[in-house]
């Protein structure tokens, strides 16, 4: 269902976008980078967040980590990593292939400026062997994303 609801959306929203799929896993960032011949950190990792009653999502470059003061200041409340089922549950994307696109429960997203590195990054499209390659700048046009500063750069 993931993967479809996902080409729906760049069927309707992006024509001009193919989801494209790897007979490899692209679960993780490293497995991402590999399947797609791309650095890691162009990897768009999609981070799901409870904080307070509220879930959000982060996309963010693949080698950057999540400062929880950054995102606490922002957000006013301590970020937690959603479980397993409920990330499939809300967003209808099993995790490793977490994606902004095709939702099944709209939620608000959030683009770290880690993104803007790059002039394209290679988020996963809903499932654990599907991508797409995008902008950072049309992907935040797409999603309505706000651009954040919530992460640490990589040592």
């Amino acid at each position: 269902m993931s993967l479809e609801s996902v080409r729906a959306f760049f069927a309707t929203k992006a024509p001009d976008i193919a989801v494209i799929e790897s007979t490899q896993s692209s679960a993780t960032v490293v497995l991402a980078a590999e399947a797609y011949g791309v650095e890691p950190a162009r990897i768009a990792k999609t981070l799901s967040l409870r904080i307070g009653e509220r879930v959000v999502l982060i996309v963010a470059a693949g080698t950057s980590r999540m400062d929880n003061k950054k995102v606490k200041a922002l957000f006013g409340g301590k970020p937690k990593m959603l479980g397993l089922d409920e990330v499939a549950d809300i967003t209808g994307h099993e995790v490793g292939g977490v994606c902004p696109f095709g939702l099944k429960t709209p939620l608000p997203v959030y683009c770290d400026v880690s993104l803007q590195a790059f002039d394209e990054v290679v988020p996963a499209a809903g499932s654990t062997h599907s991508a797409v390659r995008i902008t950072p700048a049309r992907m935040a046009e797409l999603t309505a994303a706000e651009w954040v500063d919530v992460c640490q750069s990589p040592a």
